[in-house]
C-alpha cells in the first residue's frame, strides 16, 4: 500500500530526528523545498510540517523556518533535581557556566549571615537552558567557598556536600527581562518557567535559588494517587 505523500515526508523526517541524523535546532526543509524534492504540492508539505510540530519534533517559528526540537527535560515537583544528572540521563550534553560568584552578608536568607552569590547558566545540547541565582548560607556550608564551582554547577556540589532536612519550591512565570533574555538567547518579554527553591537544614536556611528556565525547554511533573 502507497502512503499518501505528505506522510511519506512526515516519516521520513522522523526517521531522521529520531535517529539523531537530525539534532535539536537544525534547520527542518521548508515547505517549498520538500514540494520540490518530493514533486507535490506545497500545501501538503505543509500538512507534514504541521503534525511533526504537533507531535513535539519540530519548531516552526515565523518567517524564519521550522528547526528539530530541543528536548523539554522534566523534573518532580516535589523533587531537587540536580540538572546535570537529569540531563546525562536523557542523553543531552550538558554544560555549567559560571558568570559570578562573591562573598557578601545580608539576611537575604532570613538572618543576617556571610552569603555567597552565585550566578550562573546551565546548557543542554548546545543552547541555554535556565540562568540561575543561587545564595548558599556559608556559616553553614563553609566548605563551599574553596569549591570550584566552574567545574561543577553548585547545586551539585550542594546535593553531594550539604544535607537539607526541608525545602520550598515556589513556581511561576516570569517575562524576561532585556538581561535574562540575553542569557537566555529568547526575545525579552519572553514568559519563562520560575524555580525559587529554599532549603533549610533544621531551622537555619541553606540555600536560596531562582532558577528562570528558557521558554519550552522545562517542565515541572507531579503525579498523585487517591488514597484508598
Amino acid at each position: 500500500m502507497t502512503l499518501p505523500i505528505s506522510e511519506q515526508i512526515r516519516r521520513s523526517i522522523e526517521g531522521k530526528i529520531l535517529s539523531g541524523e537530525w539534532v535539536p535546532g537544525a534547520r527542518v526543509p521548508g515547505d517549498a523545498d520538500l514540494a520540490a524534492q518530493y514533486g507535490c504540492a506545497r500545501m501538503t508539505a505543509n500538512k507534514a510540517l504541521t503534525a511533526l510540530a504537533e507531535a513535539g519534533l519540530i519548531e516552526r517559528r515565523r518567517r524564519a523556518g521550522s528547526f528539530v526540537a530541543r528536548p523539554r527535560s522534566q523534573a518532580m515537583v516535589l523533587e531537587i533535581t540536580d540538572l546535570a544528572a537529569e540531563m546525562a540521563a536523557r542523553g543531552s550534553r550538558y554544560l555549567w557556566q559560571l558568570d559570578s560568584r562573591r562573598a557578601l552578608r545580608s539576611a537575604a536568607l532570613g538572618r543576617n549571615a556571610p552569603l555567597l552569590e552565585i550566578e550562573g547558566v546551565h546548557w543542554a545540547d548546545d543552547a541555554p537552558l535556565a540562568f540561575e541565582h543561587r545564595l548558599v548560607n556559608l556559616a553553614e556550608v563553609p566548605a563551599i567557598a574553596d569549591a570550584d564551582l566552574a567545574l561543577e554547577a553548585p547545586g551539585t556540589w550542594l546535593l553531594a556536600h550539604a544535607p537539607w532536612t526541608e525545602a520550598e519550591h515556589r513556581i511561576s512565570a516570569e517575562a524576561a527581562g532585556p538581561a535574562l533574555a540575553k542569557a537566555l538567547a529568547c526575545p525579552p518579554g519572553s514568559p519563562c518557567l520560575t524555580v525559587r527553591r529554599r532549603t533549610w537544614r533544621g531551622d537555619t536556611p541553606v540555600t536560596l535559588v531562582t532558577q528562570h528556565f528558557a521558554p519550552g525547554r522545562h517542565e515541572l511533573v507531579a503525579r498523585f494517587g487517591a488514597r484508598v
